[in-house]
Order: structure tokens, then sequence, then C-alpha cells
């Protein structure tokens, strides 16, 4: 006989420990590639000391003179809020009371529902990754007929809600617009409200209720903010990341050029690559006009990509169209409280029936921030051209029967 009591049992006995994986390890390539740790979290928040240049305490001289000077290590220290993030799910006791006499049905419901949690997670946490920390998704460029165009989608998808904000950072919606369709070749989106909106160029779109409150993803480690995790690039320079934004065709050069800036100045080892699709298509045109094989490798996770001199290049649909990062993973740690829970009541039920409604829903909820410990240590390619030129492209001359050249 299926109960509640038996939905619950599963859900913290068997799936939560699948869900966690997927989320943990197979939600993006990135994540995947970045520790997760407890460590250095005080209450709500991340405390965390972050080392840099070296101990001075060293010298040379006479077997007389006086010893070197000590000079301790160098630290800031970095500071931030865990961020909350809950997925939810939601089952009607109706569902549950017919598959209460078959455990097949109630398996595949509650299977259905956790596989619908782990697509919307995995999304939203591949998003944040590299997102600011603001949960912007994009900004209005026109609207009509509760269709808006922005100016770019690939952070949206069908189903999710968001909230719209105008230039005064005001919330212009009182309830969450859904959106129905992403038409990712005109860059619009089409949404569903009850409400009747004025929408206007450079209105933003946020997912409900996150504007401010999402992880610093790579967006917060380039952005031209002064303060980052509580201290400031002016007063501490070395934090800037290294950025390129002058407009070039994609190259073997372009990215080796990077990554030996970042080896030979801050002794950061690149160890990972993500770029747009529309970048990874110009760099294996780019090694097809060199006449290079294509390297391809295998991730964590599963995930198949190609790599430039053993780096893997992974193409993420979260990466501007030009961009291109080139990031040392082991900078990054996904500070937690803890790992992905069930949220209980006090009477330790994590089903609870809705208010004046006849479904029961269910909160995964997960407390973290990602802290890179050297953001001066990772590096963006901005501005890269989507078509490279053929070295080997030759112009032919053919000469028809009139002498004339074709």
């Amino acid at each position: 006989m299926v109960t509640l009591q038996t939905a619950e049992s599963a859900l913290k006995n068997v799936y939560l420990g699948v869900v966690a994986n997927q989320l943990n390890v197979k939600a993006n390539p990135l994540l995947a590639k970045i520790k997760q740790s407890t460590k250095d979290v005080w209450g709500k928040e991340v405390r965390k000391l972050a080392p840099f240049g070296i101990n001075g305490g060293i010298g040379a001289g006479s077997e007389t003179d006086a010893l070197p000077s000590s000079s301790a290590n160098s630290y800031v220290q970095f500071v931030a809020d865990l961020k909350n993030l809950y997925g939810k799910i939601e089952l009607s006791d109706k569902a549950i009371r017919a598959s209460a006499n078959n455990i097949g049905a109630f398996v595949n419901l509650l299977s259905d529902e956790m596989e619908g949690l782990v697509k919307a997670s995995s999304f939203n946490l591949g998003r944040m990754l590299y997102g600011d920390g603001s949960g912007l998704l994009a900004t209005v460029k026109s609207h009509a007929s509760k269709v808006i165009t922005c100016d770019k989608v690939n952070n949206m998808i069908e189903g999710m809600l968001i909230d719209v904000y105008n230039t005064s950072s005001t919330k212009v919606n009182t309830n969450p617009l859904k959106i129905v369709y992403v038409d990712r070749v005109n860059n619009t989106v089409t949404y569903e409200s009850s409400e009747t909106l004025t929408i206007s160029e450079n209105f933003t779109l946020y997912v409900q209720g996150s504007k401010g409150y999402e992880i610093s993803g790579l967006g917060k480690i380039f952005s031209s903010d002064d303060t980052i995790y509580g201290v400031s690039r002016t007063a501490h320079p070395w934090l800037k990341a290294y950025t390129s934004s002058s407009e070039t065709e994609i190259s073997d050069i372009l990215i080796q050029e990077a990554i030996d800036f970042l080896d030979m100045n801050v002794d950061s080892q690149i160890n990972f690559i993500a770029c747009s699709s529309q970048v990874r298509r110009a760099y294996q045109e780019y090694l097809g006009a060199y006449r290079r094989n294509i390297e391809v490798m295998t991730l964590d996770g599963g995930y198949k990509t190609i790599s430039h001199n053993g780096i893997p290049v992974v193409a993420d649909r979260f990466v501007d169209n030009d961009t291109m990062y080139l990031l040392n993973t082991n900078d990054f740690t996904l500070h937690q409280l803890c790992d992905w829970k069930w949220l209980e009541g006090e009477d330790g039920r994590i089903l609870k029936q809705n208010q004046g409604y006849p479904t029961y829903s269910a909160t995964l909820v997960k407390y973290a921030e990602l802290i890179c410990d050297k953001p001066c240590g990772q590096a963006k390619i901005s501005k890269i051209k989507s078509t490279v030129t053929n070295p080997f492209q030759t112009t032919v001359n053919v000469t028809n029967s009139d002498g004339e050249t074709a």
C-alpha cells in the first residue's frame, strides 16, 4: 500500500542521493570540475582568507651581514553570503491515491517528478555559473502582444517563471510571467500572464524572486564592479582578471597568449576552457583550415569535448556568442552549509499539503556560494569572430574560349 509515508521514505532514502549526484556531477561540465566543501562556512556566510604574493622574508648577503627581515604572507579576507538554492516538486492527492495499489505506477510518478526537478535545477545551476549573481536573464529590446524581444535568450527556457523590472529596478509584474516559447533565432520569448503589462526597452528579466540572490559566477569575476567578495579591486589590483576584447579571429596563438600570460605572471595553470558553440565551431573551422586533427576527450560526468593541447574546450549554452573563458578550476570552491537536502518541517515531514489545495509539495534546498581564490588567474576573451580566414583558400583564374578571365 502506497501512502504519504512511503513517498517520503522514497524521496529521502532512494532519490535524494541520486539527485544530489546528478546535480553535483552531471548538471554542468564546469560544475563537475569545481570542488565542493563545507570549510570556511561561518553561520550564514563564507569567510575565507585568500593569499596573494609571496613571503617576503628572503634575501642574500655576506656571512657577516644581518639576516633578511621577516615578512609574513599577505592575505585578504573574502566574505560572501551563502545563497539559497531551491528546487520544488508537487504531487496531487489524486495521483497518490490512484497509484496506492500499484507500486509501478507510484515509482513512475515519483521518477517523472524527480526527472523534471533535475532538469530544471541543472539548467539554472549551469546558468548561474556564468552569471554575476544578479540573476539577470536578458535585457528587453522591444515588446508587443506578450512577445518580448531580448538582447539574448540563451538563459531562458520554456516553463520558466520570470519577473520584469523597469529601469528604476522596480518590479512591474504582480505575478510571475510564464515563458511558453523561446524563439532562439529571433531572440524573442512569448509569455503567459493574466496581467496587462507595459514593458519597454532596457527593462530587465529575472527568474521569479531571484534578483540579487544567485551565486556569484564567472560574470562576477569579470564584471566592472569595484568590489568582489567584499574586497575592493581598486585597493587590490591583483584581483582583476585577464580580459581581451579586441575583435579577432580564434587561433591557437590567441588562446596560448592568454594561457602564457596567466602562467608567467600569476602562476595560474589553465585546465578548462569554456566557450559558446559559435566560438567552438570557429575553432573547429580553424583547426580544419590548418589541416589539424581535432582531439576529443571525455570529462567527468561523461561529457565529450574537443581540446587545446590537452585542455578541454567545452561549449556551453550560457556563454555569450563571441566569448571564451580560460579557467583554472582548482581556484574555485563551491562552499556549502551542506549538500542537497529536503526541507523538513518541525515534525520531520518533507511532503506538506499546499494550503487550500489537494496537492503536496517537497522542496530540495542547498545553501552555497561560489568563491574563486584567485580571480586574476582567470581569463576572458570576447569579440571572437564566428568564422576564420582559410589560409589555404586561393583564387583560381579560369580563361574561357574567348580569352576572357572568369
